[in-house]
């Protein structure tokens, strides 16, 4: 048999809830993705619950809540303690957009699910990879490696590749094939025939406008708002799609000597903008190539002012303007409390740019009609004054009292306790246990109890003596004491909290830094009110993902042996299983919440040995970075049992030469016309020189997908011309 694999939903099948599958390979358990809700549900987060302890890795794929928004929690409630992988920016951009939920939450409501410090600590564990890069994994993981690919949709945006002894299962959703001004399109279809793909339905039913008409569409409605004098809109993610939107507002605004201010406004948004700017490397070619040869960064926004806070809007000056703010599902954040001021005025515009989460008030206000009115909470922040800073002060020192009587009375029962103690009435005795073990109410210095003694009396509270001494037992060596360098490092990315200004050591910038470490105390205030939408609602696809026609193309190409379909609704998921089952391959599984499918491979794979006396006689090839050889050998046994590879006993039988190797015609026209002979393309086929024409036949997405399946016919009379063009040919490939 080949190597194992299962696979088991925990969320996101069937419906567009977050994403997170748990996928065993040879008994190893992968997390891949630990998504959330903006709601931040815990009955979503029920089946993580019961298996979190059984993970022993952990793959992110986009810096989003759906991908990554329960990380904090199910470590800090669940006991998921396994190490985690993911990009540099899904790292970074995660990190920032955590933050930003969490401000955006403790601003309207007493938001406990988690901490900041559960953020950091969850994120401690990343381990970061870059594309392409093989991570082999060890002690229980022996033997699989993974790798991380470009999947585009957001920045850092991974197509994670599982192999374990020469079988791919490859997880790749929201992939998008299409070229972006930030990001390349996915690598998917560089994979042909892996054991497993597991893939998304989430737009297997939609189809998409050319990308030009969408842009033209998209500033055309923005800017007749503007002109009308009118204010725009733009719910959006933390440190996603946004970036994709900043860009062609910014060149639009560049190129059309526009001046209508432009805002971003997030909690993060300055340290956001600031490490975007470093991962110039993993955006698209050409960025990366403008920035090597004029040193511009697409990202030095010159028509975009960067706010983090609310306030600093409320301070521009009335007028038209663009605001792009989170959250884009409107529940709560920037944009929730913005859309309540500006959707009773006609002249405005809220334009989406993706699809609400369900049950939020962004898919409301998609609706086909959309509603005319609609009721939102509006909640903010304020100091406590007054009786209430009092009885809250009353009721912190009451806490207090209670630790400070808990721990006098915990001191109390280790009294009595060591009572039989012969050593107790001797007040030259120490007890290092109480020494190491200050209480909450006393004074501490370096960590040991600081007892204050009226001379050489023994307080009646204490069973420590009067000078306690500590003994030093640090391990020493021949050269002294051993030293610990780590004690005397400081860690950067705790330090990374503290630093402000918005510069690349600093997660955060000054202004955000502030409201997570104010803790002056306050309250939340709520107003339910009914909002009157008067003002347009539009929504255009700027999700970045591939549509339906080119999720079943990419599909047919990529030919698994075993398709696995997750996180769409549930018209689209049966959909695109009945296609795939008809045109892609024969084993298609869209399995329910906490349905465990088998996805082992029918192949049988065997490891054997290539003996010393077969490779003495092998003469390899050169084909791109690897050696190939075509071998004739027998089977046999080493002594410790493992198979081998032995050369014949008999005399090896000839076989039919084989041609190793991929041919674009168009490179091979260049390739002619290099070599001075004119090539043209006519009537789908190549014709090279007078006589002589070059075709493929055959179908490339015929199913099974496998190499070979086209073949090129060369068609001529036998002439000089011909064999010479064949030869020309016959180079391009590598004969075995």
């Amino acid at each position: 048999m080949g190597t194992s694999v299962q696979v088991t939903p925990l969320c996101g099948v069937y419906n567009e809830n977050p994403l997170s599958y748990l996928v065993s390979i040879d008994g190893f358990n992968f997390l891949i993705d630990c998504g959330w809700n903006d709601h931040f549900d815990p009955s979503l987060l029920l089946p993580l619950s019961r298996v979190a302890s059984t993970v022993d890795a952990v793959l992110l794929s986009y810096p989003d809540t759906l991908h990554l928004g329960a990380l904090p929690y199910a470590m800090k409630q669940f006991g998921l303690s396994a190490p985690v992988y993911a990009t540099e920016p899904v790292y970074r951009l995660g990190l920032l957009t955590m933050y930003d939920h969490y401000l955006s939450r403790k601003q309207v409501s007493d938001f406990d699910l988690f901490t900041l410090d559960d953020i950091d600590a969850a994120f401690q564990n990343v381990t970061r990879l870059t594309y392409s890069q093989n991570h082999h994994l060890s002690d229980k993981g022996e033997g699989i490696v993974i790798a991380p690919h470009v999947s585009g949709h957001l920045l850092g945006g991974t197509v994670w590749k599982i192999t374990k002894d020469g079988e791919d299962v490859i997880y790749a959703v929201d992939f998008n094939h299409r070229k972006e001004r930030h990001l390349n399109g996915t690598v998917l279809e560089s994979f042909v025939r892996p054991a497993v793909l597991i893939t998304d339905a989430y737009n297997a039913l939609n189809n998409q406008p050319p990308r030009r008409q969408r842009d033209h569409e998209f500033l055309d409605a923005i800017v007749k708002t503007l002109r009308a004098d009118g204010k725009v809109l733009l719910p959006v993610d933390t440190a996603g799609r946004v970036l994709e939107l900043l860009l062609i507002l910014e060149q639009h605004w560049a190129q059309h000597h526009l001046t209508f201010p432009i805002f971003f406004l997030t909690y993060v948004s300055s340290s956001t903008i600031d490490y975007v700017k470093s991962f110039l490397e993993w955006m698209n070619d050409s960025i990366a190539k403008s920035f090597e040869h004029t040193r511009d960064n697409a990202f030095l926004l010159r028509h975009v002012s960067l706010l983090i806070n609310k306030s600093e809007l409320e301070k521009v000056p009335e007028g038209p303007k663009i605001v792009l703010a989170s959250m884009a599902s409107l529940e709560a954040g920037f944009s929730h409390d913005i859309f309540a001021e500006w959707a009773t005025d006609p002249k405005n515009l809220v334009l989406f740019t993706e699809r609400g989460q369900f049950g939020t008030l962004a898919r409301m206000l998609q609706a086909d009609p959309p509603p005319k009115a609609v009721k939102v909470t509006l909640s903010n922040r304020v100091p406590l004054v007054g009786e209430e800073l009092a009885a809250y002060e009353e009721e912190q020192n009451r806490k207090k009292e209670e630790a400070l009587k808990a721990s006098q009375i915990k001191e109390e029962e280790v009294k009595i306790s060591h009572g039989s103690d012969p050593n107790l009435g001797d007040p030259m005795v120490t007890d290092s246990r109480e020494i190491y073990a200050p209480s909450e109410g006393g004074t501490s210095v370096g960590g040991h109890k600081d007892i204050l003694i009226d001379g050489f009396v023994s307080p009646s509270t204490s069973v420590a003596p009067m000078f306690p001494f500590f003994e030093n037992s640090a391990p020493w060596d021949d050269f002294g004491e051993v030293i610990n360098p780590d004690d005397y490092m400081i860690k950067e990315d705790n330090m990374d909290f503290l630093q402000g200004g918005g510069d690349l050591n600093g997660k955060l910038d000054e202004g955000s830094a502030g409201l997570m470490l104010d803790t002056t105390p306050s309250k939340v205030v709520s107003t339910e009110l009914t909002v009157q939408v008067k003002c347009s609602l539009v929504y255009m696809d700027f999700e970045g993902r591939s549509d339906g026609r080119s999720i079943k193309s990419i599909l047919a190409h990529v030919a698994p042996l075993k398709l696995v379909l997750v996180h769409g609704s549930a018209e689209a998921t049966e959909h695109l299983k009945q296609h795939c089952s008809k045109n892609v391959c024969p084993h298609v599984y869209a399995p329910q919440i906490e349905e465990t499918i088998d996805v082992t491979s029918d192949l049988c794979a065997y490891k054997v040995q290539l003996s010393e006396k077969l490779m003495s006689n092998v003469l390899f090839k050169k084909l791109g970075d690897y050696e190939i050889a075509w071998i004739d050998s027998e089977v046999g046994q080493t002594d410790g049992g493992t198979l081998s590879l032995l050369p014949l006993s008999n005399q090896a039988p000839t076989h039919k030469s084989v041609l190793v190797g991929d041919i674009k015609m168009a490179d091979f026209k260049q390739f002619l016309t290099s070599k001075g002979i004119q090539a043209e393309f006519s009537g789908g086929a190549l014709r090279c020189g007078e006589f002589v024409t070059l075709r493929k036949v055959g179908d490339p997405t015929q199913k099974g997908g496998v190499a070979g399946s086209q073949q090129i016919v060369i068609e001529g009379p036998l002439s000089e011309e011909y064999y010479k063009i064949r030869d020309f040919l016959y180079s391009q490939f590598y004969l075995l």
